[in-house]
């Protein structure tokens, strides 16, 4: 069955790294003592030594080690072995190469449907999607496909803003980016703003937190979708 939490952020204003998800996490990765990092998105650059760290310092507070695919050998194997994964976020166009060029894709793919816990946020969130279609960064690297894992029958678009009624700013708002989206494409986008998460348990698929989020369907006006809607409609 799988077992997912797909976050849109790993920080929220006014608390630290993961801090506003760990009882969450706790309960995702219960009775787990170790979990796999995937630092490949490098968020402002950071190497995966570094971010890797500050995984570990999250994580150490609900007594979970965290360990990088970077200092394993083989990568494949790291997760053929590994009892939860945890991706960061970043830049998801250099993710998805750092994927598809290590040529673990379908090893994770293939453990997280067999059950293996998965957490993502931001990027390694998009990632749970049908496609990276919906993110919001610059392709600062050309991956071989758009196409991940589709852990879920949707695309995650994460960080959702909302036009400020009182701004100047005259460039296209984040639903004319996915209204645009949808003149070529029927997958369903899901704006999920800050401090909000997708709770995936083997069908049911169920949207957490305190705010709502954003649903785009082509065709079809957006939506307001309240914490606790089931989502599984869209599988």
């Amino acid at each position: 069955m799988k077992k997912l939490l797909i976050a849109s952020t790993s920080t929220v204003h006014g608390k630290g790294y993961l801090e506003y998800i760990l009882p969450e996490l706790s309960n995702l990765f219960f009775g787990i003592k170790e979990i796999l990092f995937i630092p490949y998105a490098r968020p402002s650059g950071l190497s995966h030594e570094a971010y890797t760290e500050k995984a570990k310092a999250a994580f150490e507070k609900i007594n979970i080690k965290v360990k990088g695919i970077h200092e394993f050998n083989n990568p494949i194997d790291a997760i053929n072995n590994a009892k939860g994964i945890f991706t960061g976020g970043g830049n998801t166009f250099l993710l998805v190469k750092q994927l598809y060029d290590t040529k673990v894709i379908s090893a994770i793919k293939n453990v997280v449907e067999n059950g293996i816990p998965y957490f993502g946020t931001s990027a390694g969130s998009n990632i749970t999607g049908l496609t990276i279609q919906n993110t919001n960064d610059m392709p600062i690297i050309y991956p071989p496909s758009f196409n991940v894992f589709g852990f879920i029958n949707f695309n995650i678009n994460p960080h959702y803003l909302d036009p400020d009624p009182t701004s100047t700013h005259m460039g296209e708002t984040r639903e004319t980016r996915i209204n645009e989206f949808h003149t070529l494409n029927k997958i369903p986008v899901l704006g999920l703003r800050e401090g909000s998460w997708i709770s995936v348990k083997g069908n049911s698929v169920v949207l957490k937190g305190a705010l709502d989020a954003r649903l785009f369907q082509q065709g079809k006006p957006a939506k307001e979708l309240p914490p606790d809607t089931d989502l599984s409609f869209l599988m």
